[in-house]
């Protein structure tokens, strides 16, 4: 009885193991999208390949040899479809959708409203997700393919530029990384022309005597060091 449970935690280990790796490939080919980029239908494709590889592990009656080509098979459409809507745009609003425009010209499109089965609540929310509190501000309101809406709004509602307020114009420097949790990250400062002399220096200055001690450190052209200490 004992070995039967040690041979079933091995083979669950082994399973695992052998799903991960696989869900990791799958991804690394079918490349990055951030949650709020996720269409309807990549939703639901990641939804199967999670059942799939649920099947292989909790299911002694399925081989997992039958589940990883169901995966694979299944990864292997998924990829076609990318390469289809990146090929031929045609496909594109049928496999991803299109934008809807719910607000037009500063109007509620009902019609656009009632097909995407929203009401006017659920649309109040997503303004206000935008830090919109009136309908008046917007002059167009589009929901994306994702769920997420994008807002335009009417000029006197926003906000000065730099240029409206004929300001000179300043030279934008990135942030980089130093230090995290203790640790110089040296590919980052490498490339900012700085060695780790000068990165002692320049915590000293702040305060803090040893690189280890240092929970967070940036540095900004314009700006210079930034230290958070343990």
């Amino acid at each position: 009885m004992r070995k039967l449970k040690i041979l079933h935690i091995l083979s669950l280990t082994i399973e695992l193991i052998i799903g991960f790796f696989v869900l990791l490939v799958i991804t690394k080919v079918l490349g990055k999208k951030q949650i709020n980029q996720i269409t309807p239908f990549d939703f639901i494709s990641a939804l199967v390949l999670g059942e799939l590889l649920g099947n292989a592990i909790y299911d002694e009656k399925i081989n997992m040899a039958f589940i990883l080509y169901a995966m694979l098979l299944w990864a292997c459409l998924m990829y076609i479809v990318e390469i289809l809507t990146q090929k031929f745009k045609g496909t594109r609003a049928f496999f991803e959708g299109k934008p809807t425009i719910l607000i037009r010209k500063g109007q509620i499109d009902y019609r656009e409203l009632k097909k995407e089965r929203l009401d006017i609540n659920e649309l109040l929310s997503m303004l206000r997700q935008k830090d919109i509190f009136s309908v008046r501000e917007v002059e167009y309101a589009i929901l994306e393919p994702g769920g997420l809406i994008s807002v335009l709004k009417k000029s006197k509602y926003e906000s000065p530029t730099r240029q409206d307020l004929n300001l000179i114009e300043k030279p934008v420097y990135l942030s980089v990384t130093l230090i995290a949790d203790g640790e110089i990250l040296w590919e980052n400062l490498e490339e900012s022309g700085y060695d780790e002399k000068w990165l002692k220096n320049q915590i000293k200055m702040q305060g803090v005597d040893k690189i280890k001690d240092v929970f967070y450190a940036e540095w900004k052209e314009d700006e210079g060091i930034y230290v958070v200490p343990k």
